[in-house]
């Protein structure tokens, strides 16, 4: 074994195929054919004595030597990126880097004012924001691509540590003209009341579209989604062109009311209140920049408000 020929390009592109359970999923992230992939984890496994994966037709999952691979393979990586991060920064007068991978509801509601607080405090400290849904906030602190993961409640942790960050409440928004934009200034409605509705809504694998499909399933139906958008601002788009109704944070949808003909309707469902989550690897093990801005983030947290009853 001769671990001297390890490469970076490699332990990526391994850590990538574990990820996506595939080898050419993990190419196709790596902008690599996959017969150069394939190639380089042969090479991988004959440099480490052992075989790394088990493939199978769905894909492949990992060895026992493959597991003790990515393990190292891991904090190799998030070395070398601080590593990388720290000599460049440095050279520009930085001191350091924080990256921070958050979901739409936390870019749109509440971080342009608190990062906006953090960097005029500490203006040698960059941020390398990656919006992203919440599953994949959670990987990104887990796989080391991230520093602190912000993503809702419900989803799997996978061993991260957590913090409160903020809390928000889910609307439903329907065009002006819509029957139930009469119930606006009524009392909350129940989302069964709404549910056999066409929906527009984030894709699927988004905590917000996963929380719908639960709660109507939990009602015993099946949520009617008649199209999918990436953003808030789409899909306040195709609510105003007639395409269905949608649940959205409240913060995020009051921009576009007015600009859009919206109706804007309070849910008096428990589960319209959800909690926002701040995840790390290890609080005791943090980089000074990474605890500042952790600090902030939760420092500026307003105290949570009670959770009413569902109605």
């Amino acid at each position: 074994m001769n671990l001297h020929r390890l490469d970076l390009v490699s332990l990526s592109l391994f850590n990538l195929i574990v990820r996506t359970g595939s080898i050419s999923r993990g190419a196709e992230r790596a902008h690599l054919a996959v017969g150069a992939a394939s190639k380089r984890i042969s090479d991988l496994e004959d440099t480490v004595g052992a075989e790394l994966f088990e493939r199978h037709s769905r894909g492949v999952t990992l060895t026992l030597a493959g597991q003790a691979l990515h393990r190292h393979a891991q904090r190799i990586l998030m070395d070398v990126d601080h590593l990388a991060a720290d000599l460049s920064d440095h050279a520009s007068g930085i001191v350091g880097v924080v990256r921070l991978a958050a979901i739409t509801s936390a870019v749109t509601q509440f971080l342009p004012t608190d990062l906006a607080g953090f960097i005029a405090a500490h203006a040698g400290i960059r941020i390398e924001l990656d919006e992203s849904n919440s599953r994949e906030a959670v990987l990104a602190v887990v796989d080391g691509r991230a520093d602190i993961g912000l993503f809702a409640e419900r989803t799997p942790a996978l061993g991260l540590q957590t913090l409160p960050y903020r809390r928000d409440r889910l609307v439903v928004v329907v065009p002006a003209g819509h029957a139930l934009a009469a119930r606006a200034g009524d009392a909350p409605l129940a989302f069964v009341e709404v549910a056999d509705h066409d929906f527009v809504s984030l894709p699927q694998e988004t905590s917000l579209a996963q929380r719908l499909a639960a709660e109507t399933a939990s009602l015993g139906r099946r949520l009617r989604v008649r199209i999918h958008v990436r953003s808030f601002d789409a899909m306040c788009q195709m609510v105003a062109a007639g395409l269905g109704i949608s649940v959205l944070p409240e913060a995020a949808v009051q921009p576009h009311l007015r600009s859009m003909n919206l109706v804007c309707l309070a849910l008096s469902d428990a589960w319209v209140h959800r909690e926002l989550l701040l995840g790390v690897r290890d609080l005791a093990a943090l980089p000074r920049p990474v605890r500042l801005l952790l600090d902030h983030l939760v420092a500026g947290a307003p105290a949570a408000a009670p959770v009413p009853p569902a109605g």
